[in-house]
């Protein structure tokens, strides 16, 4: 079965698309965590990032290509954002089709707060 990214990049399913090419595409996400909220998703089904492989490169390289021209064209390339992938239940992966987040336009906070090994003892 399709993944929803790939309904949505077929049209199957309503999305509003900021970039699209014959690798990658991006639209809004649409429960947004940041006034800025892109998923960027290769046009390719691949699961996670784990299932990445050789011949992906040029994919996975036009997806931050893609990010860059998409922060430029919203107008937060100067201020800064921020690029995420996922990767399976730990990594915190709801999709099951990679894709990288685009979140700014505002601060984003810290990355994560910062480990102490002495909280698992």
């Amino acid at each position: 079965m399709a993944s929803i990214f790939s309904r949505i990049i077929a049209g199957e399913i309503p999305g509003k698309f900021v970039y699209k090419d014959e690798l990658v595409s991006a639209f809004w996400d649409i429960s947004p965590r940041r006034k800025v909220h892109i998923l960027i998703v290769p046009n390719k089904e691949i699961p996670t990032v784990s299932d990445v492989t050789a011949e992906d490169e040029a994919m996975l390289g036009r997806m931050f290509t893609a990010a860059r021209k998409i922060a430029e064209d919203l107008g937060i390339a100067d201020s800064g954002y921020r690029l995420i992938v996922n990767c399976k239940e730990h990594g915190g992966q709801e999709v099951y089709h990679i894709h990288m987040h685009l979140v700014g336009g505002e601060p984003v906070g810290p990355f994560l707060p910062k480990y102490n090994p002495k909280s698992e003892e």
